[in-house]
């Protein structure tokens, strides 16, 4: 787990030079909410534009492999890229938030944390009301497949029940169209539970 720490520090870091606001989303955020599940990649949200696009490429480029054209074009269509660290050969995916508010809504509500109990360094995190929907909206359009993100989802709301903002969650549940998966979640989590 250090290495990969590592990395996420690294490109927390420039991103934040750049002066691009950015937060840590996916599998590691699920991770720092709930119950800890290795990844192959670290997954970031950022709001890049084209005037970032070349200064960003030039402050990765030593020690990531990337394309400045897909950069580019990720911008241009609300996409995505990946850095992957050259000596790691671990992968970093940032995506660009969509027009739709919830992208920006991610970036405007994001928390500062560490990024491990022994560690000193602090990156920008989704809440855990955040990753729960856009773990849901993951699950939804892979057809409800992905064991991995339906168990990410359930490990949060498991942890995090007594804190959560639930007139939130279900507001954007709505929004989303993930209102019956976060109602199936949380009837699953509550027969856990035993209540």
């Amino acid at each position: 787990m250090d290495l990969p720490l590592s990395v996420l520090s690294q490109i927390a870091a420039i991103l934040e030079k750049q002066g691009i606001r950015y937060v840590l989303v996916g599998s590691f955020a699920s991770s720092i909410h709930g119950m800890f599940r290795s990844t192959a990649d670290i997954d970031i949200l950022a709001d890049i534009h084209s005037e970032h696009v070349h200064p960003l490429f030039e402050a990765l480029r030593n020690d990531f492999y990337l394309d400045e054209h897909v950069m580019r074009d990720a911008v241009v269509h609300q996409g995505s890229f990946n850095a992957i660290h050259f000596d790691s050969v671990f992968k970093v995916d940032i995506f660009i938030p969509k027009t739709d508010s919830f992208g920006l809504t991610q970036l405007d509500r994001r928390q500062l944390r560490m990024i491990s109990p022994d560690r000193d360094e602090t990156v920008f995190v989704a809440t855990a009301e955040d990753t729960i929907l856009a773990k849901l909206r993951w699950y939804r359009a892979g057809n409800e497949t992905s064991n991995n993100q339906w168990n990410d989802v359930v490990g949060i709301l498991g942890t995090s029940r007594r804190t959560l903002d639930f007139h939130y969650l279900r507001t954007w549940a709505g929004e989303l169209g993930v209102t019956d998966l976060l109602e199936k979640a949380l009837s699953h989590v509550r027969e856990d539970s035993g209540k």
